[in-house]
């Protein structure tokens, strides 16, 4: 069974650090000044997260760069051609297939 995810969890880490100063009794003024930030952005940043947001980056479709690299290591090329083809080092190629690899079993496991 996959846990449902809060709204809170959607958000970014500043965002949830400045709701939980927030919520804790820290002055706009004091939370500014302790992320480095005016007040203004502060309160600006309050607001945005009051917004619904359509889904989470779990959401997301693979990028292009991901689809195609599956594509090509299922035809069989190597993670230095690939990283040719591409201008990358072999390194990154394979960062992107694990990252690839690693939203398609998430996107399994949260279908309905």
């Amino acid at each position: 069974m996959v846990a449902m995810s809060s709204p809170i969890d959607s958000l970014r880490p500043i965002e949830r650090l400045v709701l939980k100063m927030q919520g804790e009794g820290v002055e706009i003024d004091e939370i500014a000044a302790r992320i480095k930030r005016s007040p203004r952005f502060v309160e600006r940043l309050i607001t945005w997260t009051e917004i619904p947001r359509s889904g989470g980056r779990q959401d997301r479709p693979l990028r292009p760069l991901e689809q195609r690299v599956l594509t090509l290591r299922f035809q069989g090329e190597t993670h230095d051609q690939i990283g040719e083809r591409f201008n990358r080092s072999s390194r990154f190629i394979r960062q992107v297939e694990g990252l690839a690899h690693f939203k398609e079993s998430q996107r399994l496991l949260t279908e309905g």
